[in-house]
């Protein structure tokens, strides 16, 4: 689908998502691989997020009806994730000021470790951002996103280098499929500038993310070229399979005529 410029991103409370200048939706980039990647390991995670939720629970729960009993195992995966996500989201909103220089002030307790890994980062690879949370979008390929920051760091040869960063703060490490997420963001042909205008995207020389954890925050280098574009490619055409698979079965054909043809059966043979 092509779409018209200029793109816009929505934001509705928690979520949001991108639309175009006739406000057709355009998807996303984590929507895409979220939708489009095959995650086996989620269903593990499901199994083992269940039974340690049951087993910090198991008074609660036994004291439950049956049927809220169940109700309550099957919501405690989401529980897991929301908080997760919702921890993210948080360390996100303090780094992208942190990072332009911003004081931040209530910083709740749990999340001041994260914050301070991430000031300790700032200083030792003494980093200068040049786009900090900027709207980027690819026309000839028809997705949008939201990049967390390209930046100026100093490398471990003490040469200045250009970086585009993903920040992440999952338990688990960094997924190879923040490798694709990268090479969209690299690779797009315009971000929005503070007043939504298009310009285009600055070349960046390395990809990486940075792990945030309430110890440290690392950076991780991945590699975001252009055959890792090809594979977003593909799992953009699975995600569009998926949107769109509920009309490739068409319903049954009718003749204008029914048939009057009939079996006669011959029970004596």
């Amino acid at each position: 689908m092509k779409y018209c410029p200029p793109i816009r991103r929505v934001t509705r409370g928690k979520n949001h998502h991108y639309e175009d200048a006739d406000g057709r939706r355009v998807p996303g980039v984590t929507t895409i691989l979220n939708g489009g990647l095959p995650k086996p390991q989620l269903i593990n995670w499901a199994g083992s997020a269940t039974a340690q939720g049951a087993v910090d629970n198991w008074d609660d729960l036994a004291a439950l009806p049956p049927a809220a009993r169940l109700k309550a195992l099957e919501g405690i995966r989401y529980e897991v994730t929301n908080k997760a996500k919702n921890r993210g989201t948080q360390v996100h909103l303090y780094a992208e000021a942190l990072v332009q220089g911003i004081e931040v002030k209530g910083v709740p307790d749990e999340l001041r470790p994260f914050v301070d890994s991430y000031v300790r980062f700032i200083d030792a690879w003494q980093l200068d951002p040049v786009l900090v949370e900027v709207v980027i979008v690819s026309y000839g390929h028809g997705y949008a996103g939201t990049l967390d920051l390209i930046a100026d760091l100093t490398g471990p040869s003490g040469e200045r280098e250009r970086w585009l960063l993903d920040l992440k703060t999952g338990e688990k490490g960094i997924y190879p499929e923040t490798a694709l997420q990268l090479s969209a963001y690299r690779f797009a042909e315009f971000y929005l500038d503070a007043d939504g205008a298009e310009q285009p995207m600055p070349t960046v020389e390395h990809t990486g993310a940075i792990h945030i954890t309430a110890d440290d925050a690392q950076l991780i280098p991945t590699v975001s070229e252009r055959e890792q574009l090809t594979m977003f490619r593909i799992a953009q055409k699975i995600y569009e399979y998926e949107q769109d698979k509920d009309g490739l079965i068409l319903p049954a054909l009718r003749l204008p005529t029914a048939s009057t043809a009939r079996v006669i059966w011959d029970d004596n043979q």
